[in-house]
């Protein structure tokens, strides 16, 4: 499983794993994928870890991004607190300030080097913090250039509308924005919750609603294209032809420098060389880290992403296909 999914123990072999993919036209997105431990320190001790990796990233056209989640740097609890609006204690205000410099530090030395950063979405009850600390460090620095994007996950029925809320608030104060498109990775425990604590579930009453909103968010960034950057997060072949489809209606270039496509390392390989091949940029999410360290990471996402089993059972039927095909 770690073979399969992960670039590598350490930065070193995510390396080599980014340069084999460069050869085939395919970029990196380095996600340090260590389970972040609770406590001050180790928050701290997470920021270095980001920043080697944006400083080794500098330069190399082949590793454009690096991914962060904010919860590698602050308290869950906090996030909560935050998230219902209730106002902080000195001492957590203290704390939610030291969350907001270690993030701005990430973010400047990214802006510093021109390797983009992606602010992983979290879970629905922590989400505004998120986007509060992604929203100032995009008006911060994405005033020329992305260098931040946040996450809209589309399978929640409220991110389309704020996706464009979004968008004019970034026109009206005066940056790009920048929007990392996902269906979305926590879908069984927010439906469980929401049924526990008798609230309406943020999630989309079925699948359809949630592809035709991904779509219509596809829509709408490329309306806007010349003022966000819009990285489409996705192993859905409809939606990768989609986009591609829209590209080419609008005159844009495979390579436009404000649109960007990615997958999983180690899935959906057809879709990534073969966007590769037809020239658009196209990059691996490359986790990284040591086997007990991201293992837990890997299981949480092989856990809250449903459409994994699916999408591995169609890659398997490709490769035999493949190989029947080569006569192996």
């Amino acid at each position: 499983m770690f073979e399969q999914f992960c670039g590598g123990e350490n930065l070193r072999e995510a390396a080599l794993t980014a340069q084999n993919l460069s050869k085939f036209g395919v970029g990196a997105v380095l996600d340090y994928g260590v389970e972040a431990m609770e406590g001050e320190e180790n928050y701290d001790n997470a920021v270095p870890e980001f920043i080697k990796a944006i400083q080794f990233a500098a330069g190399k056209k082949h590793i454009p991004f690096i991914a962060i989640k904010v919860t590698g740097f602050a308290r869950f609890a906090l996030l909560e607190k935050l998230h219902r609006g209730e106002t902080l204690t000195a001492e957590e205000a203290r704390e939610y300030e030291r969350v907001q410099a270690r993030i701005n530090t990430i973010a400047e030395t990214a802006a510093l080097h021109k390797v983009a950063v992606l602010i992983d979405a979290e879970e629905s009850w922590i989400q505004q913090p998120v986007d509060d600390l992604a929203d100032a460090m995009m008006a911060r620095y994405n005033r020329s250039e992305v260098i931040v994007y946040n996450t809209f996950q589309l399978y929640r029925h409220d991110r389309l509308e704020f996706l464009k809320s979004s968008q004019h608030k970034a026109e009206k104060v005066g940056y790009f924005l920048g929007a990392k498109l996902v269906r979305g990775a926590y879908m069984e425990k927010e439906r469980r919750r929401a049924e526990e604590q008798s609230y309406e579930s943020p999630i989309q009453p079925d699948k359809q609603s949630a592809d035709e909103d991904y779509n219509e968010a596809i829509h709408f960034c490329l309306d806007h294209i010349q003022k966000l950057g819009l990285f489409v997060g996705t192993h859905n072949e409809d939606s990768t032809l989609l986009v591609t489809r829209l590209m080419a209606e609008r005159h844009l270039p495979p390579n436009h420098p404000h649109i960007s496509f990615s997958q999983l390392y180690g899935m959906s390989d057809n879709i990534t060389f073969n966007l590769a091949h037809a020239g658009y940029h196209v990059s691996k999410y490359l986790p990284y880290g040591p086997v007990r360290d991201v293992m837990p990471y890997l299981i949480r996402r092989a856990q809250e992403n449903t459409s994994i089993a699916g999408q591995m059972g169609r890659e398997l039927g490709l490769i035999r296909k493949e190989l029947k095909r080569r006569k192996l």
